[in-house]
């Protein structure tokens, strides 16, 4: 059984739901990650996954090194099987009660440095910063989910930990904007919405 974090969907929005990729000022975010800080549960996620009145709050992490961009495909032995064959620059997952030895936005960095280390083997440091949110109500993915994008940049090798559910390699930038205009339904949502925009926030 596991609980992931969620805050309500009425608690998280003020006024407007955002669409898309959003890059907030400062003031904006420090805002937003303060709601998710106060108003945020754990709930049993087969509940969570059903009850578009949530949001489960995913940290979105994209590996940089440079000018290229780590990109994965989701294997069919991987637990989504909404995203199986999907390809993503995204890495990153639930935030669960283990992240929760930290409190408010702590928790969610935890939470970004566990999936981190269980997705990726990062051959050397790296460092991450805040970039933008993501929301998109379009899929039946997206309505019970919220993402945290961070860029992680690192000048180190990177491979994949769990090589039955996911394949991953460092690809130019410019080639991933390629093959996501050429092939866009290949690409999940959340990543396609990033492509759009990664050169200007890396």
């Amino acid at each position: 059984m596991e609980f992931v974090y969620v805050v309500k969907r009425l608690d998280l929005f003020v006024d407007v739901v955002p669409q898309g990729l959003q890059v907030p000022d400062a003031a904006a975010m420090e805002a937003l990650l303060g709601r998710m800080a106060e108003r945020g549960f754990f709930v049993e996620r087969r509940h969570a996954e059903l009850d578009a009145s949530m949001k489960q709050l995913i940290p979105y992490c994209v590996v940089v090194r440079g000018t290229d961009v780590f990109l994965t495909r989701r294997l069919a032995a991987g637990g989504e099987s909404r995203l199986h064959g999907k390809r993503s620059i995204g890495i990153g997952g639930h935030v669960n009660p283990v992240d929760g030895v930290a409190q408010g936005a702590d928790m969610l960095v935890e939470g970004m440095r566990r999936e981190i280390d269980e997705e990726l083997h990062m051959g050397g440091s790296w460092t991450s910063r805040a970039v933008g949110i993501l929301n998109d109500d379009s899929t039946d993915v997206g309505s019970v989910h919220f993402g945290l994008v961070h860029v992680v940049e690192t000048a180190a090798d990177v491979t994949v930990r769990e090589t039955d559910t996911l394949d991953g390699r460092f690809v130019a930038l410019a080639e991933v904007q390629r093959l996501c205009r050429e092939e866009r339904g290949s690409f999940e949502t959340w990543s396609s919405l990033v492509i759009d925009r990664l050169d200007e926030l890396i």
